[in-house]
């Protein structure tokens, strides 16, 4: 090795213990036995030579940057990325504001909304920010009301308070998400009501569906719909009540009772919103990309750049 090289060598090495080990001059000058202002010579140096490169991306930078990154990867159409706050909470609410920001940006008319934590998130940021100039005119629920005490899971509900900040006209489902049995199920999607709302969902043009984590709760019944298929299939993600793995495989069950908007409806949406809360994982991002629904999303910079 000649004396140039080995003097790159030498530079390259200390700037990656303080580059990248980010370890202190002193601490470097100790390690090689030579003086700290040396060491700082020899960074200054290296910057000189190109052996550095020093990039700060600006917020807007980066979630341009990420944004393309999930275009370039899955052919979504666009997203909406969001630096974190500093508790979920504030996370979530900043996500909120970025769906709704999404919302006009596809200047969405009929929207359907699903179910979740997140869209409670998003509910109660817009019950405080109203917009009630917005494009939107029907919101209509994608799935029935839940038989739990917890309003981010009554569709009916989050459409109605939704509908009034937004401007527009609600409309409600007035079945259960969660039938006592598939019979049953099968009983509810004979009626009129069930023909109507499906109509309904046919004319969608938006949606917005929390891309959920899987173990989640509350659990949906899932193994009375499901048996050991989620374990099986290897569950990670959930979109409304179904379940997805890693390789965007969407994991069915004819035993499945759930009354939610069908599969191939949800296909034939121009805009299919995933909605990421601070606590989605990219493990259920990654999969719900994979099924080819998703069109646009929402979520936190810092989970893209984990998925990307």
């Amino acid at each position: 090795m000649s004396i140039k090289q080995e003097k790159l060598r030498r530079l390259a090495e200390v700037a990656r213990l303080y580059y990248i080990e980010d370890q202190k001059q002193s601490d470097i000058a100790k390690k090689i036995g030579v003086s700290r202002p040396l060491i700082s010579r020899m960074l200054s140096e290296a910057k000189s030579l190109g052996l550095v490169e020093i990039t700060i991306h600006a917020p807007w930078e980066r979630s341009a940057l990420y944004a393309e990154k999930l275009r370039q990867k899955w052919n979504i159409k666009d997203a909406i990325l969001k630096e974190e706050g500093d508790n979920d909470h504030l996370t979530n609410q900043l996500l909120a504001e970025g769906a709704f920001e999404l919302l006009q940006q596809v200047e969405a008319k009929k929207l359907g909304i699903g179910w979740g934590h997140f869209i409670g998130q998003m509910v109660e940021w817009l019950e405080t920010h109203p917009c009630k100039a917005s494009t939107v005119s029907h919101i209509y629920p994608l799935l029935g009301n839940a038989a739990i005490p917890i309003r981010n899971y009554h569709s009916n509900e989050n459409v109605r308070i939704m509908a009034e900040q937004l401007g527009a006209e609600p409309h409600f489902l007035y079945l259960p998400a969660l039938p006592e049995s598939l019979e049953e199920k099968e009983l509810l999607c004979s009626t009129e009501l069930y023909k109507q709302v499906k109509n309904q969902w046919r004319s969608l043009d938006t949606v917005f569906i929390n891309i959920g984590n899987y173990p989640s709760t509350p659990d949906f019944a899932s193994v009375a719909r499901y048996g050991n298929l989620l374990q099986k299939e290897k569950a990670c993600g959930r979109l409304l009540a179904y379940y997805l793995n890693e390789s965007g495989h969407l994991i069915t069950s004819d035993r499945d009772f759930a009354i939610q908007i069908p599969l191939e409806l949800l296909k034939n949406c121009q805009n299919v919103v995933g909605v990421c809360s601070a606590n989605t994982g990219a493990k259920a991002l990654r999969g719900a990309l994979a099924t080819g629904l998703i069109t646009h999303v929402v979520a936190s910079i810092e989970l893209v750049q984990e998925v990307v």
